[in-house]
């Protein structure tokens, strides 16, 4: 039965993900832009994490990673990766955006020296339809989405960083404790 699960869920985690991996950072970034308060904030940013494509799955224990780019007004100084580990109420796997917003050089510094984040989750996710909660070290956010085209962020700077998701697909129910680790390469 297990196996029969992981099957599942390994299928419903790659399905979104092949197309995924076509997008790129000028159109990840104009979701962004176009998504309500992230938009607003990104304005006033110091410097942003972008990343296009993160997968998560999880059965119980779940995971998450993705790669990135990190921006210092506006020039792309360096690359980046997050992998997270979440334990609690989840089933399914999807795949999502996020961006990191640094309100200073401070907070931008604090995020390139790879320091632990630790955050609890609340998520449903079925296809490209989205809602969803976040609260941790960084702060609060919402979102809401039927698609990229729609997406809605809401939320603020929290000891200089904010941070947003917009789903791009999967099926996934989750309300979890987890922790992301954060490694960044200059460039």
């Amino acid at each position: 039965m297990l196996k029969r699960l992981l099957s599942t869920l390994a299928i419903v985690l790659l399905l979104p993900v092949s197309s995924a991996w076509a997008d790129n950072y000028a159109d990840t970034l104009t979701v962004f832009k176009n998504a309500g308060e992230s938009g607003s904030l990104l304005q006033s940013a110091y410097a942003y994490a972008l990343f296009p494509s993160i997968g998560k799955g999880g059965v119980g224990i779940g995971g998450a990673h993705g790669k990135g780019r990190v921006y210092e007004k506006g020039k792309h100084i360096g690359d980046t990766s997050m992998t997270q580990i979440t334990v609690g109420l989840q089933l399914g796997g999807q795949v999502y955006s996020e961006l990191i917003l640094f309100e200073d050089e401070a907070a931008l510094k604090n995020f390139t020296q790879g320091n632990f984040e630790f955050g609890a989750d609340a998520n449903a996710i079925a296809i490209t339809a989205a809602a969803g909660a976040q609260a941790g070290t960084t702060g609060t956010s919402t979102n809401a989405s039927g698609g990229k085209n729609d997406a809605k962020t809401s939320g603020g700077f929290r000891k200089g960083m904010a941070v947003f998701t917009v789903a791009k697909g999967g099926l996934m129910y989750e309300a979890s404790v987890g922790g992301q680790k954060f490694s960044y390469t200059p460039r």
